[in-house]
């Protein structure tokens, strides 16, 4: 896809993170994890992002990455596949290049590693990374890396690929202020843990879809929550809410890291082999998969 379609891509629906998969000893699992993205890409979602945050970017060495992408690929049909992206410029750079080598549709560029940078740091770390491939890019903007409205307009008068913009800030003001200044130049993106929790809130701000994680492991629901959001069917979401995502909410809360943990072990009950998660995260507790067990069977296996 060129820039402009996936851009239209990422903004024509609800988009997910699948969870990478790894063996006993902690070796990326393909054949399981192209069977998990297969079943993904059977429910309503445009874009799938591999090797991204809940896909444990973090654990992943740079060469692993598109290996995960290209796997990716292979089994998500039509379903565009964005990889994830990060660390230090140069690094980054290399590893865009190697995922568009693979046949990624875009990348999503997750902060550099570390440290706090100023606004030109920022500019000239993104300009570059934009500047090394010809398919879209998406900035992250949470943590270390947080692009104030004029610095990001800035890399849009430089970067033609960059089409969109991801926020996990909560910083509703500063996500308006983007949003009135930019336009439909960007799609943006709703991008804070459990994004289900923020949509309401996110869709006044002008972000019109997010990630969700647990489309990982009950996509039917995650897809009934986002229709309901997008009708303005307050009570539905309201309701789905209550049912699931604050009773999710509390066991991801219980140990930092979880926001992922949670999600690979929702794929693992649902009959999936995504194996464990890489250290520096830790597993569920057999206590907390029984109480995960028995939400998700309150809202039917495989939904």
């Amino acid at each position: 896809m060129n820039p402009e379609q996936i851009k239209a891509a990422l903004g024509s629906g609800l988009l997910s993170f699948p969870v990478t998969h790894f063996d006993a000893q902690g070796r990326f699992a393909p054949e399981s994890y192209k069977a998990h993205v297969e079943w993904l890409a059977g429910y309503d979602a445009p874009v799938l992002f591999a090797a991204g945050g809940t896909g444990e970017f973090f654990s992943l060495k740079p060469d692993e990455i598109p290996g995960v992408v290209a796997a990716a690929k292979e089994a998500a049909g039509d379903t565009a596949i964005v990889s994830g992206c990060g660390y230090g410029t140069d690094i980054a750079v290399d590893i865009a290049r190697s995922v568009e080598k693979v046949g990624a549709d875009g990348i999503l560029l997750l902060p550099h590693y570390l440290i706090d940078a100023p606004q030109e740091g920022l500019y000239a770390h993104i300009k570059k990374v934009c500047q090394s491939v010809g398919i879209g890019v998406m900035v992250y903007n949470r943590d270390n890396s947080v692009l104030q409205a004029d610095t990001l307009a800035r890399l849009c008068d430089e970067c033609p690929n960059l089409i969109g913009f991801k926020d996990g800030t909560g910083d509703i003001g500063l996500l308006r202020q983007v949003t009135a200044k930019m336009g439909d130049r960007l799609m943006y993106l709703g991008g804070m843990p459990t994004a289900e929790i923020f949509a309401e809130a996110y869709l006044g701000a002008g972000v019109t879809t997010y990630s969700s994680a647990v489309f990982n492991f009950v996509p039917g629901l995650a897809n009934e929550f986002y229709v309901a959001l997008r009708a303005g069917d307050r009570a539905t979401c309201a309701r789905i809410l209550t049912d699931f995502f604050y009773p999710f909410m509390a066991i991801r809360n219980r140990v930092k890291g979880y926001a992922v943990s949670a999600i690979k072990a929702g794929v693992r009950l649902q009959g999936f082999d995504a194996g464990p998660v890489r250290a520096p995260l830790v597993d569920l507790t057999d206590e907390e998969l029984t109480m995960l067990d028995t939400l998700i069977g309150s809202h039917k296996r495989k939904a």
